[in-house]
C-alpha cells in the first residue's frame, strides 16, 4: 500500500526537501510507516527495505531525528529524514541534502505563563502579548513546532533550555524562519539553519528544520 496517495506530498524547494502530511484518517498509519512510504516514493526503492534507526549513533537512546540505515543515496551518502505526530496528523520529511527534523503543534489557546517562560526567549514573548489573541495560538504553536524541530535535527547535544534560543517569528519572516540569537552549544551551525512551516489540518501547525 503507497501511504503516500493518502495524504498531501510537498516539495521544499529552498531545503531540497519532499514532506508526506496524513491527518484525518480513521486508521492512521504508524509513523514509521509514513516515513518510510515517503522515503521509498522519493529514492525508487520499496518501502519494505527502508531500514530506519531510532538509537542515537552517540548515546544510543530514543531521541533526535530518525536515522536511515537504508537505502543510501547514489554516491553512497545517507538520507536525512524525521517524522512528528500530532493526534491523527503525521508529518514526515526526507531529504538527500541536509541534516533536519520535524515538529508538529497544536494550536493551544492558553498553555500559561510558566510554559511559555519555559519555551520562549523574552523577545518572544514581548512579540506573542502584543498579537491580537485570535491569532497568537496559532503564531505561539509555530514557533514551538520549530523549536522541536530544531531540537530533533540538532539530535545528541547537551540539554539545551529553549528559552535561550530566539526565532523570528511567524508571520513576519515569509514562513521561512532563521535564528536570531543562539546558545554556545550550537557555535555556528545557528547561522545555517531554516524553518519551513506548513498548515497542518485540525488547527495545528508543522515545522521542518534544516541545517544547512
Amino acid at each position: 500500500m503507497d501511504v503516500t496517495a493518502d495524504g498531501e506530498l510537498l516539495e521544499l524547494e529552498e531545503a531540497a526537501a519532499r514532506v508526506l502530511v496524513l491527518a484525518g484518517a480513521r486508521r492512521p498509519p504508524a509513523a514509521d510507516v509514513a516515513l518510510r512510504g515517503l522515503i521509498a516514493t522519493s529514492s525508487g526503492v520499496p518501502a519494505e527495505d527502508v531500514e530506519l534507526v531510532h538509537a542515537c549513533s552517540v548515546c544510543g537512546a530514543r531521541h533526535g531525528r530518525v536515522a536511515v540505515a537504508y537505502p543510501l543515496t547514489p554516491s553512497g551518502a545517507p538520507w536525512y529524514a524525521d517524522v512528528a505526530v500530532s493526534g491523527d496528523a503525521i508529518v514526515a520529511a526526507a531529504t538527500t541534502r541536509h541534516p533536519l527534523g520535524v515538529g508538529v503543534e497544536a494550536a493551544t489557546i492558553d498553555v500559561g505563563d510558566v510554559i511559555d517562560e519555559a519555551a520562549f526567549h523574552a523577545s518572544e514573548r514581548a512579540a506573542l502579548d502584543e498579537l491580537d489573541p485570535t491569532r497568537r495560538p496559532l503564531v505561539r504553536a509555530t514557533l514551538w513546532a520549530r523549536k522541536t524541530a530544531l531540537l530533533r535535527a540538532v539530535g545528541h547535544t547537551d540539554f539545551i533550555e529553549p528559552s535561550r534560543l530566539a526565532l523570528t517569528i511567524p508571520g513576519e519572516d515569509g514562513g521561512v524562519g532563521r535564528i536570531v540569537r543562539s546558545v554556545p552549544e550550537f557555535g555556528s551551525v545557528w547561522r545555517d539553519v531554516r524553518f519551513s512551516d506548513l498548515a497542518v489540518p485540525g488547527n495545528r501547525v508543522a515545522s521542518v528544520a534544516v541545517i544547512g
